[in-house]
C-alpha cells in the first residue's frame, strides 16, 4: 500500500457505516474533455499521488494501452476521504471512459453510483458524447453536477476576455440544462438543473490543478477576475494554492449529490422490478446493512495474482469473507474469498463492506457484469443494464498454433466476462471465434489484451460490419407447411412503428414470452401506434421484434405456441436475406391448421413450418438490409476544413451541421460504419494531424439499393451460403 496513507486505510472501514457521510460518484464526459486529469487531482487530495504529478500522471489510466493512447478504456474505481465543514466524507469515485467504443463501461458505472460529475471542455463545449453520458446517467436516475474544465486553454488559446468567457460559460450551462430538462426523470427536472449560484457548477483546469465556484468565491474572497489575471499572466501555480481543485469539486459533490440512503429510495423502483413490500425490497429501499445481501456486479477485472475481481454496488446487507452468495435465481453458491475497496490500481483489504458502498470481491466465479449476487432465495434480479449502442463490428479470431485452441476458448470467455459490451460466439459452421464490439478501436484493444495479457498468439480477419434485416412493406399471409404436411401456419409481417421499436430498445416492453402486466403494456403499445387487438395478442419479444397472435379459437394452438415462439426466435436471430439479425419487425400469426394427434406436431414438425411461414412472408414483403451509422464530430482549424469535409464525403458521409468558435470549425456528419475503417489515419493525413474527432452510434438505416445485392452476396458467401438469397417459393414447401 505504498500510495495509501496508513491513517486513511484505518479510517475508511469505520466511515463506510455512516450513510450520511458517503457519496458514490462517477466522472463522465466526452472523450479528451479531461476526466482522468481531473481524477488525478482528486487523488492528490487523498494523498495517493503527489500534487506535482496530479494532472500529468494519469494515475487511473493504469492499463498499458490507456497510457499509450492517452485515453480511458476501463472504469477505474477509487475511494477517497474528503473533509467538508469539519466532517469527513467517504467518496467512492469511478473514472469512466469517454470514447464511444467504451460506452458500455459508462452505462455499467452509472448503475453503481448515485451522482455524476459531468465534465465539459470550455473550448469545445457540449459535444456528442456529453449528451450520451448524460442520457446514460439520467436513465439510471443518477443526479448530475457540472465541471467546466480547461478554462486555462480558453483564456490562452481563444484569447477570450473575462466577459466573453462568462458568456461562453452561460452557453455551456444552458445547453447542459436543456439536455437535463429533456432527459431527466419527470419528478427531478427542476431539482436537477445545474446553477452556478448554488455551487452545482464549478470551473477550472484539471491540468493546472485549480478550480472555482460561486460559494468558494464567497467563502475565500477569490474572484473570477483574479483567476483570469493569474492564468493570463502565467501564474497558475499561485492560483492552484488559493483555489484547490479537490476542495472545490468535492465540496460540490458533498453538498449537491445524494447520500446512498436518499438515492436508493428513488433509484430502487427504477432499477428493480421486485415487490417493494418484500423483505429484500424494504432492505434495499432503506439501505439496511442488517438485511439480505444484494450486490449488483457492474465490472469484472482479471488480476494475474488474485484472479477474477467482481466490482459493484452493495444495495443492502453486507459482504464478508467466507460468506456464500449465488446469482439471483440460481442454485450454485460462490464463497467470498476477499472483500476490498479499489484504490486505483491497488486494493485495500477490509473485514467487511456494508450497504450503500462500492466493493471489490474475489470468489464470485459465476458473476459477470450485470449479474445480481445475493444470499436471499427470494431476490428478483436487478433490471438488465441497457446499453446505448450495440456491437456493430466483428472480427473472426483463430489461434496461430492449434495447440492454443483450448486456451483461446477460455480467454475469450474471460474477455467476454470482463467487457459486457463485447459479444463472443463460436460459429458452428466455420469453427471461427467471432468477437463483436462497438468499433474498430474496441476490437483492436481487445485483441491486444488477448495477445499480451493472456499470452495467446492469434490471427484475425479484417473487421466485418454487423448488419440487420427488415422488410420494405407488408407481406403475407404466407403458408408454412410442416415436413409431414399435417400442420400449416399462416403469417403476415410488416415493420413495427419506430416508436414501438424504440420502446423495446429502452426496455419499456420486456423481452421474452411471459408478460406480468400485459394490460399496461397493451395501453403503452396503443399509445405508440399499435392496434389494441394486436397488443392483446402479444406473445413474444425477441430483440426489437414482436410476435402477435391474432387467431381466434384454433384447436391445439395453445399446446403448440411454445414451439412457434422458438421458431420466431430462430427466424429473428438469423434472417432469410443474409443470416443477420432481424430489426423492428412485427410478425402476425393469422391462422393455423394443426393435426389432432400431438405426436404429429412436435418440434421437428412445428418449428420448420413456422420458421418457413415467417421467412416466406418476409420475402413477399421485400427484404431490406440495414447498415449501422455513426455520428462523426470533427474539430479542425478553418484553413484545413476542406480536407476534413472531403474525407467525410469520400466515405458516403452526409454533413449534418457546421459551427465555428474562433478559428475552430466543428463538423457533424453521418457516416456508415462500413466506410469508417482506417478513418483515424486518413483524417490525420487530410488535416496534417491538426484534428480532434469522435464518433457516436446512430443506429441502423436502410442501405442504398445499388449496394445491397453485392453486400448480401458477400455476407452469405462468408457464412458458407449460396450468394443469392432464396425467394418465397423455396419456403412454400
Amino acid at each position: 500500500m505504498t500510495h495509501i496513507r496508513a491513517e486513511l486505510a484505518k479510517a475508511i472501514p469505520d466511515m463506510m457505516h455512516n450513510l450520511d457521510q458517503i457519496r458514490n460518484i462517477g466522472i463522465v464526459a466526452h472523450i479528451h474533455h479531461g476526466k482522468t486529469t481531473l481524477s488525478d487531482n482528486l487523488l492528490a487530495a487523498a494523498g495517493m499521488i503527489s500534487n506535482e504529478l496530479a494532472g500529468k500522471q494519469l494515475y487511473l489510466n493504469f492499463d498499458e494501452q490507456e497510457q499509450a493512447r492517452l485515453l480511458t478504456i476501463n472504469n477505474a474505481d477509487v475511494t477517497i476521504v474528503h473533509e467538508y465543514e469539519n466532517r469527513q466524507y467517504l467518496i467512492n469515485l469511478i473514472d469512466t471512459p469517454g470514447h464511444v467504443d467504451f460506452g458500455g463501461d459508462v452505462t455499467r458505472a452509472m448503475r453503481a453510483v448515485d451522482g455524476a460529475v459531468v465534465v465539459v471542455c470550455a473550448v469545445e463545449g457540449v459535444m456528442a458524447q456529453t449528451e450520451t453520458v448524460l442520457r446514460q446517467a439520467l436513465r439510471e436516475k443518477v443526479k448530475p453536477v457540472l465541471f467546466i474544465n480547461k478554462v486555462d486553454r480558453a483564456i490562452k488559446e481563444l484569447k477570450l476576455t473575462s466577459d466573453s468567457m462568462q458568456k461562453r460559460f452561460t452557453t455551456i450551462i444552458t445547453e447542459v440544462n436543456e439536455l437535463i430538462r429533456r432527459m431527466a426523470p419527470e419528478e427531478f427536472v427542476d431539482q436537477w438543473s445545474v446553477d452556478p449560484r448554488d455551487g452545482s457548477v464549478a470551473f477550472g483546469s484539471g491540468y493546472e490543478n485549480w478550480a472555482i465556484s460561486v460559494p468558494y468565491m464567497v467563502r475565500t474572497g477569490v474572484k473570477f477576475k483574479d483567476i483570469f489575471d493569474y492564468v493570463s499572466t502565467g501564474r497558475s501555480r499561485e492560483i492552484a494554492q488559493k483555489a484547490r481543485i479537490n476542495d472545490v469539486v468535492f465540496d460540490m459533490v458533498v453538498k449537491h449529490l445524494p447520500t446512498p440512503q436518499a438515492a436508493q429510495r428513488y433509484r430502487i423502483p427504477n432499477i428493480w422490478r421486485g415487490d417493494p413490500a418484500s423483505t429484500v425490497g424494504q432492505a434495499m429501499a432503506t439501505t439496511d446493512a442488517g438485511g439480505p445481501t444484494t450486490f449488483m456486479v457492474t465490472d469484472i477485472t482479471m488480476d494475474p495474482n488474485a484472479g477474477e475481481i467482481a466490482t459493484g454496488r452493495l444495495f443492502s446487507g453486507r459482504l464478508q469473507k467466507g460468506m456464500e452468495l449465488q446469482v439471483a435465481g440460481a442454485k450454485a453458491k460462490n464463497r467470498v474469498q476477499h472483500v476490498s475497496l479499489f484504490m486505483g490500481p491497488e486494493r485495500l483489504m477490509v473485514e467487511e463492506v456494508t450497504a450503500g458502498n462500492i466493493a471489490a470481491v474475489i470468489g464470485l466465479t459465476d458473476a459477470f457484469a450485470g449479474t445480481t449476487m445475493t444470499n436471499s432465495s427470494e431476490m428478483v434480479p436487478f433490471e438488465e443494464i441497457r446499453h446505448v449502442s450495440e456491437p456493430v463490428v466483428t472480427v473472426a479470431i483463430e489461434p496461430k498454433h492449434m495447440g492454443d485452441l483450448p486456451k483461446l476458448i477460455e480467454t475469450m470467455r474471460k474477455v467476454g466476462k470482463e467487457d459486457a459490451s463485447l459479444k463472443v460466439e463460436i460459429n458452428p459452421e466455420t469453427g471461427e471465434h467471432l468477437l463483436s464490439g462497438m468499433g474498430e478501436l474496441h476490437l483492436e484493444i481487445t485483441q491486444f489484451r488477448i495477445v499480451n495479457d493472456y499470452k495467446v498468439e492469434i490471427s484475425s480477419s479484417k473487421p466485418i460490419v454487423v448488419y440487420r434485416e427488415t422488410v420494405g412493406g407488408p407481406g403475407g399471409p404466407f403458408e408454412g407447411k410442416s415436413p409431414n404436411k399435417h400442420n400449416k401456419f399462416y403469417f403476415e409481417v410488416e415493420a413495427l412503428p419506430a416508436a414501438v421499436t424504440q420502446a423495446i430498445k429502452d426496455g419499456e416492453v420486456p423481452q421474452g414470452k411471459s408478460f406480468k402486466d400485459l394490460k399496461t403494456i397493451v395501453a403503452k403499445l396503443h399509445d405508440l401506434g399499435l392496434d389494441r387487438e394486436e397488443g392483446r395478442g402479444l406473445t413474444a419479444v425477441e430483440g426489437t421484434n414482436m410476435l402477435v397472435d391474432v387467431t381466434k379459437g384454433i384447436q391445439y394452438l395453445n399446446e403448440t405456441m411454445d414451439l412457434i415462439v422458438d421458431a420466431f426466435k430462430e427466424a429473428m436471430n438469423r434472417g432469410p436475406l443474409a443470416n443477420e439479425k432481424v430489426y423492428g419487425l412485427k410478425v402476425r400469426l393469422v391462422d393455423a391448421k394443426l393435426h389432432e394427434d400431438s405426436i404429429h406436431r412436435g418440434p421437428a414438425q412445428t418449428i420448420p413450418a413456422a420458421r418457413s411461414g415467417i421467412y416466406g412472408a418476409m420475402c413477399l414483403a421485400g427484404r431490406v438490409l440495414l447498415e449501422p451509422f455513426q455520428k462523426v464530430t470533427v474539430n479542425v482549424p478553418q484553413e484545413i476544413l476542406s480536407g476534413a469535409t472531403r474525407e467525410l464525403q469520400r466515405r458516403r458521409g452526409e454533413i449534418l451541421d457546421m459551427t465555428s468558435v474562433g478559428d475552430l470549425q466543428t463538423i457533424v456528419a453521418k457516416v456508415p460504419v462500413a466506410e469508417m475503417f482506417g478513418f483515424a489515419s486518413d483524417i490525420r493525413s487530410a488535416t496534417a494531424g491538426k484534428v480532434l474527432w469522435s464518433t457516436e452510434s446512430m443506429g441502423f438505416e436502410v442501405m442504398p439499393s445499388e449496394l445491397q445485392t453485392p453486400v448480401v452476396a458477400e455476407v452469405r458467401q462468408r457464412r458458407g451460403l449460396k450468394p443469392e438469397p432464396y425467394d418465397a417459393s423455396y419456403y412454400a414447401g
